[in-house]
């Protein structure tokens, strides 16, 4: 038997000695009894004496304590319990590794691990994109990852944190519960909601939710973000209904570049609605389909774009009588695939303008503007020759003014095709206005409704902006041609331009010149209104843009995916295998997942297998992710708790 050993510690402060010794000594007379030592207490000195090896135990174990001395009363309890239990079996943690600050509470509270394996468990959240963790209820998994993900939303290192629990619990449905549909959820989130009303300010809380930056959803809710199958999305050979895509296809991002469809998730049939633009553009979408969008406010301050959902719009789109949510548009020409074409595409929109191609007679072309003239002649050699056999293969021949269109091949085709159609039409039927004070718009007038829709399918390729107006011909005072009047036979359509910098509307040098000095503007597109459209089969797609936009309907650019957010499962052991497996393909570039549950309190029905227990089967070695499995010495909540737990995991063993 080894000589006794004795150390003295000193406690300068009578209440933090008041909390190592207990009220009465109690801890003292525990401590004595697990760790067959004895432990005096004078004044500002704590003595203790007996085995060395339990001496030096018992010394770590009050440096621990210690670190609890300053904590809220309803943590310190439990911790101590855990650090007594601790100590028994292995080393204790050091001051420094429970000093590790993950948050602090709007009360001043600092929020640390408390356990070895919490510690653990915030080692691997801060530095793996995945990490499971499983164990008693009570053990801080849910409290700690809302701590860090509120964190790494503040310092900006992602861009939303979204919290999402499956909506099963205790046998009960949905459905059944009374209320409206926030109250029916409600109940489940509510521990969510508790952890960020703590850890956030009320004012600084409700403007996140208000922007886009928290979202706190049942998790059946973020698999919703939804298209109708018959939505068109834009591919690099034109538009594509939604529900016709596969895995591998590609689609056009924002930047007008193509980007992979790394998932088809088909939606069953849910509610959409119809959201429309100021400038007539419109699509169908669910409610929790996810649109990137800026205020005034962001704009001003330099804020990168809110993500918001389709049901969040109702009844917010305006502000001081102004549209609240603008929409990104194209930040780069769509990139269609090249195709072969007959004729120069500045010579087509030529002719298209003021050309005639009847085909009665060799195609004429008349215009005030003799450098049009000319530019055509050096563009169309041997016109009289050899151009009515192209515009014939072009569907051309015999079009008069009031059904000419652009051809499909000049539609669909490289930016510097579609540019040079569009400059000559506007060289020939379009021009600046200018305005004093304002800066210049195009207007282009058109007798042709498919010339008119290919003017507004040219302009929204480049991340342009157009409205139009029917100017009708009846009741119009008749023109004047060879000294009578000349009655207008068919309505003309005055659509107004706006184009990004960069995409120059027109070669015409006087056009061109008067643009120019007046500079065209940014173009800017508003959500005007969202309504109710009914219910229809839906599908969602998971894109691989880093911003995760792609192209639908009319050129809107919608959002999709899960990119640059901290995002939390929480009671994941009641989420199936088809949630658990939606849920983990949703991760995006530039986010973490955090997936907490206990596997012993599963409330799926019998024949359901857990998601949770099957992704720590399937995922166990899988590179980059990582696993933390808490007991009951971990737990943080009232001390009988793990004690309780305890009690239950030896009668079930039994």
């Amino acid at each position: 038997m080894s000589a006794p050993a004795q150390i003295t510690i000193l406690i300068p402060d009578p209440d933090e000695m008041m909390f190592i010794t207990g009220n009465n000594d109690t801890n003292i007379d525990r401590i004595e009894r697990e760790f067959a030592v004895k432990i005096v207490s004078r004044g500002a000195e704590l003595r203790i004496m007996g085995e060395p090896a339990n001496v030096a135990r018992v010394g770590e174990l009050v440096s621990a304590m210690r670190t609890l001395s300053d904590r809220d009363e309803n943590l310190r309890k439990p911790a101590l319990e855990r650090l007594i239990g601790d100590a028994k079996d292995s080393p204790v943690g050091t001051p420094e590794q429970l000093h590790d600050v993950v948050a602090t509470t709007v009360r001043g509270k600092r929020i640390t691990p408390q356990s070895v394996n919490q510690q653990r468990y915030v080692e691997a959240i801060r530095s793996h994109d995945l990490v499971f963790a499983t164990g008693p209820a009570g053990t801080g998994k849910s409290y700690l990852a809302v701590a860090l993900g509120v964190a790494a939303l503040r310092d900006r290192k992602v861009a939303r944190l979204i919290l999402t629990r499956p909506a099963v619990e205790a046998g009960e449905r949905l459905g059944f519960l009374p209320g409206d549909l926030t109250e029916k959820i409600d109940p489940y989130l509510r521990p969510l909601y508790d952890a960020l009303y703590e850890l956030m300010p009320p004012e600084r809380f409700a403007r996140a939710m208000e922007r886009g930056e928290i979202e706190v959803a049942p998790l059946a809710f973020m698999r919703g973000r939804a298209q109708p199958v018959f939505s068109k999305v834009l591919t690099p050979t034109g538009f594509t209904p939604i529900g016709a895509l596969s895995v591998g296809d590609l689609v056009v991002g924002s930047d007008g570049r193509p980007t992979a469809v790394l998932g088809v998730y088909p939606q069953g049939r849910k509610p959409v609605y119809r959201v429309q633009t100021q400038d007539g553009a419109s699509t169908l979408a669910c409610g929790e389909h996810l649109w990137a969008l800026a205020t005034a406010s962001d704009r001003r301050h330099g804020r990168a774009p809110r993500i918001v959902q389709t049901r969040d719009m109702v009844g917010h789109l305006r502000a001081a009588h102004r549209h609240r949510y603008e929409m990104p548009l194209l930040s780069r020409p769509v990139e269609f695939e090249r195709y072969h074409i007959l004729m120069d595409p500045y010579a087509l929109g030529l002719l298209l303008g003021d050309g005639c191609v009847t085909t009665s007679t060799t195609p004429a072309f008349s215009t005030a503007d003799p450098s049009l003239v000319a530019v055509l002649e050096s563009r169309l050699p041997n016109i009289e020759v050899s151009r009515k056999g192209e515009i014939d293969k072009l569907q051309l021949a015999g079009r008069k003014s009031a059904d000419k269109f652009i051809p499909t091949e000049y539609l669909y085709n490289t930016p510097d095709v579609r540019l040079a159609v569009m400059q000559g039409l506007l060289d020939t039927d379009g021009g600046p206005v200018t305005q004093d004070g304002r800066t210049c718009r195009i207007q282009y007038t058109t007798t042709s409704p498919r010339l008119r829709e290919d003017m507004v399918f040219l302009v929204r390729s480049f991340g342009g902006v157009a409205y139009w107006r029917t100017r009708r011909a009846e009741g119009r005072k008749p023109g004047r041609a060879g000294g009578r009047d000349v009655l207008y036979r068919h309505d003309a359509y005055v659509v107004e331009i706006r184009l990004p910098a960069g995409i120059a509307p027109f070669q015409l040098a006087r056009k061109r010149d008067l643009y120019d000095v007046h500079g065209g503007g940014r173009p800017m597109r508003f959500i005007d209104s969202v309504e109710p459209a009914g219910e229809v089969e839906t599908v969602c797609i998971k894109v691989a843009a880093a911003d995760s936009l792609y192209i639908t309907d009319d050129f809107l650019v919608t959002h999709n995916t899960l990119n640059e957010a901290f995002i939390i499962l929480d009671e994941a052991q009641n989420a199936t295998q088809a949630q658990m497996k939606m849920f983990l393909t949703r991760l995006g570039y530039g986010s973490q997942a955090v997936v907490n549950g206990d596997i012993t309190q599963i409330d799926l029905e019998k024949d359901q297998r857990s998601g949770l227990v099957a992704a720590r089967e399937i995922l166990r070695g899988v590179e980059g992710l990582a696993f933390v499995d808490f007991e009951d010495r971990d737990v943080v909540r009232h001390e009988l708790v793990a004690r309780i737990v305890r009690a239950y995991d030896r009668y079930e063993k039994k």
